[in-house]
């Protein structure tokens, strides 16, 4: 109570309000069916949580209400906000399946982001114990614009792949899988002249074609995880084999 009473830091903090405002109102758009619009919030939501986080360490302004506010702006932006736009989309036509779905990805975004939270300081924070919320958040909200995009919202069969996608999504995310956290990534350090050459294209192409291209790093980023985690088991039997 002492330590709210001298304030909160506002940097980190409005930023994770405006990723909070950005789940918020993506949810608004997806009920009025303005469904690229809800998708954009969702990306625009994991651009400000990707940034909260580095800023607060940057400026040491780190805080523990800070990490308990970036937890519950998770939830709303990552947990809640991609299930419904989703349903709203393509899962509204099943019934029962649909709704149901939509609540498997909110309740095991609910239950990752517990678990990262009473994991923090236990873990390699060079990667991250199951999918994360905003990547997975990602694959969702990429599939809606990409579908709303190019009209994809027709038939049974896109209905059947967006009910898999957010079902299996949501299943990775509480999941043992290791996926790369990135945070070792540090903006004051230089990086290879190689790397800058590789990243400004992609930067390139997901200004001309943003839906298409999300979409794909976002599924390129899901795969990981499975094929990181069978390469590791494969060189641990490996080194077992060669320790007898």
């Amino acid at each position: 109570v002492t330590k709210l009473r001298r304030g909160i830091y506002l940097l980190p903090n409005l930023l994770t309000t405006g990723a909070l405002f950005s789940g918020f109102y993506s949810i608004v758009a997806a009920m009025n069916q303005q469904f690229e619009s809800a998708a954009i919030a969702i990306f625009v939501a994991i651009v400000l949580d990707g940034m909260d986080g580095r800023i607060a360490r940057l400026t040491n302004t780190q805080s523990a209400f800070g990490m308990q506010y970036d937890s519950l702006s998770d939830m709303i932006s990552f947990g809640l906000a991609p299930s419904l736009v989703m349903y709203q989309w393509a899962l509204f036509g099943m019934g029962k399946l649909g709704w149901l779905a939509a609540f498997v990805y909110t309740v095991c975004a609910a239950l990752r982001l517990a678990r990262f939270n009473t994991q923090a300081t236990s873990i390699d924070r060079r990667f991250f114990q199951g999918l994360p919320s905003p990547g997975a958040a990602a694959v969702l909200g990429a599939l809606v614009w990409f579908g709303s995009s190019y009209g994809l919202i027709d038939g049974k069969t896109i209905e059947f792949i967006c009910f898999l996608v957010t079902v299996i999504v949501g299943l990775l995310m509480v999941s043992n899988i290791r996926y790369h956290s990135f945070k070792e990534f540090d903006l004051k350090n230089r990086i290879p002249f190689v790397a800058f050459l590789i990243i400004v294209p992609i930067f390139v192409l997901v200004a001309i074609e943003p839906a298409s291209i999300l979409f794909l790093l976002a599924a390129i980023y899901v795969v990981s995880g499975p094929i990181f985690t069978l390469i590791l088991l494969r060189r641990h039997r490996a080194a077992r084999k060669n320790a007898r």
